[in-house]
């Protein structure tokens, strides 16, 4: 499968797309680059939410890998997202080109690094990792498949998946999130959400016995994507999505003037809804104004 990312990660094809070698070739070579922004800890999360799930091909029982490429500094927290995933089993391989920070990149793959990190001075060197890579790849593959037993079965999908998800009480910089449990509890839950426009992805973790969260401290008049992930010891189950808006800040209503003097005068006004101040801006009016 593969995602490409830059303010806003895109999907190119999923694991299940094709079937043979050749095919996953052409596909390549029809591949488009996307320019723009570097936000990696987005794109991670993409891949976690979009791409590592059994409708996308994504079997339960099989290792996971995420090889990331870049070539530049990540303009988000990718450090987090990478973390959540290897939290998950999952192993990260981070390869940078030209400029990518190497610090970052050691921050964000798994261990040990001397394994799972390289860095090259321009793309067409990337050739020359590929006979090593592939021998790493596959033999960390064996390695993990040898140590962990793989005996979960493949249709318990609809049992590891919470159903459900209802958003309510929703205000200006808030909103309560509840969903149905699925049929075996999960250990914890991972609940990611951001602005649909853009933005860096917060997340809470839950025990898995908590089926409800407040959100709080959000933008007001935004739109969110919210999304609830049941965590298993050794994998992860189908996500909850939903999406919502805030509300506007609510403002004062009905300002009445009275006690004119030459140099005073009262201002009155029906309270805004949450408000803990008021900022009061007087100016003379231009000549020839209304009063």
């Amino acid at each position: 499968g593969l995602s490409q990312y830059s303010g806003d990660p895109r999907t190119e094809w999923d694991l299940s797309a094709y079937s043979t070698r050749d095919q996953v070739l052409e596909a390549m070579r029809n591949l488009r680059y996307k320019g723009g922004n570097t936000f990696t800890g987005l794109a991670l999360t993409h891949v976690l939410e979009q791409n590592l799930k059994p409708e996308a091909g994504a079997r339960l029982e099989a290792e996971k890998l995420v090889i990331l490429l870049t070539d530049g500094k990540s303009q988000d927290d990718a450090n987090l997202a990478a973390q959540t995933l290897k939290n998950l089993g999952i192993e990260i391989f981070a390869i940078g080109v030209k400029n990518a920070d190497e610090a970052e990149l050691k921050q964000v793959a798994s261990e040990p690094l001397e394994l799972t990190v390289y860095n090259v001075l321009d793309f067409p060197l990337l050739s020359s990792l590929v006979g090593k890579l592939t021998r790493v790849l596959c033999t960390r593959i064996k390695e993990k498949s040898n140590k962990e037993n793989a005996d979960i079965p493949v249709d318990t999908g609809p049992q590891l998946s919470p159903t459900d998800l209802k958003i309510s009480a929703v205000t200006s910089k808030s909103m309560h999130l509840t969903w149905s449990p699925p049929l075996r509890p999960p250990k914890k839950y991972r609940v990611v959400y951001y602005p649909s426009k853009g933005g860096i992805p917060k997340e809470v973790v839950l025990d898995g016995a908590v089926s409800s969260l407040r959100l709080s401290n959000l933008t007001s008049h935004t739109e969110y994507l919210v999304s609830v992930f049941p965590i298993y010891d050794t994998v992860v189950g189908d996500g909850l999505r939903g999406v919502t808006s805030t509300l506007p800040l609510s403002s004062p209503r009905s300002l009445r003037v009275s006690e004119l003097s030459h140099n005073s005068m009262r201002l009155s006004w029906k309270a805004a809804q949450g408000a803990t101040q008021y900022l009061v801006l007087c100016s003379a009016a231009p000549d020839g104004a209304e009063d």
